[in-house]
């Protein structure tokens, strides 16, 4: 007697695994580029609320199963939607491209790699460090599909590459590499194919050995002058730094320091 085993959906799936205190979200479509669709976008919402509020996970990794990270939105799927002028981003969990409340504290790091289109590029944009493959192709191309960036391309592009850098890729459309992402700061590293991920969990287990109020505060604090200016950031400093000296992991800082040891943050 065999048992079926069920087919997999295929809208695709948001993947999600625990690895002590790391939290990897993986794309997972592999057969349609990894082509997002409505159910995807839920999905990840719904994981990076997870990785917010879950206190044992300290940095989350974004990444894709298969050769290419996305090639984009599966756009017949959002096409109903933006026509009656619904929101095609998700609207649960908490935004993944950052820009509705509530918003994360919790790093993410991305890594990148084959096919990196569009909706790749804007995710990418709102994670705090970006790994990417040498052989990665870029392309923020939805003007050559009749709509635009509209997850965050068009600010975050001219905040870190300067107007006329983000116009010519805004504006055309053209694929660019993995070094061209570096010099206009939408990436932090390049490393060979295939260890984008390895690095990416690297980084990760830095991040997990400092002081988990410390690194969301900090996360926040970034997040406020981003939003709202350097006075609104600087008015949080004195709160936010009396709310950590007092707090369990500054008392383990400060006795390491004493001791000459590495400190055993508990995130309290």
């Amino acid at each position: 007697m065999s048992i079926d085993t069920p087919e997999r959906h295929t809208d695709g799936q948001i993947t999600t695994e625990q690895r002590g205190h790391i939290f990897l979200m993986g794309i997972d479509r592999p057969e349609k580029y990894n082509g997002f669709t409505p159910k995807m976008f839920t999905e990840l919402a719904d994981a990076y609320a997870e990785l917010e509020d879950n206190d044992e996970l300290r940095v989350g990794i974004l990444y894709a199963h298969g050769k290419n990270f996305t090639a984009g939105l599966d756009l017949p799927k959002f096409a109903d939607a933006m026509k009656a002028g619904e929101p095609i981003l998700p609207t649960n969990g908490v935004d993944p491209f950052s820009l509705a409340p509530p918003f994360r504290t919790t790093p993410v790091i991305a890594a990148m790699k084959g096919i990196c289109y569009t909706v790749a590029i804007e995710l990418m944009l709102a994670t705090e460090i970006v790994v990417s493959s040498e052989s990665a192709r870029y392309s923020q191309l939805e003007v050559g599909r009749g709509v635009m960036a509209a997850a965050g391309a068009t600010f975050r592009m001219v905040e870190r590459a300067g107007w006329g850098n983000a116009m010519k890729i805004l504006l055309t459309g053209y694929e660019f590499n993995a070094q061209e992402a570096l010099r206009h700061n939408f990436i932090q590293e390049v490393v060979a194919d295939g260890e984008e991920l390895n690095r990416a969990l690297e980084l990760a287990e830095e991040i997990t050995q400092q002081a988990p109020l410390a690194v969301r505060a900090t996360v926040k604090s970034s997040r406020t002058y981003y939003f709202n200016g350097p006075q609104a950031t600087v008015a949080g400093y004195r709160p936010i730094m009396t709310e950590l000296a007092n707090s369990e992991d500054a008392a383990e800082g400060v006795q390491s320091f004493i001791e000459k040891r590495p400190p055993v943050y508990k995130g309290k």
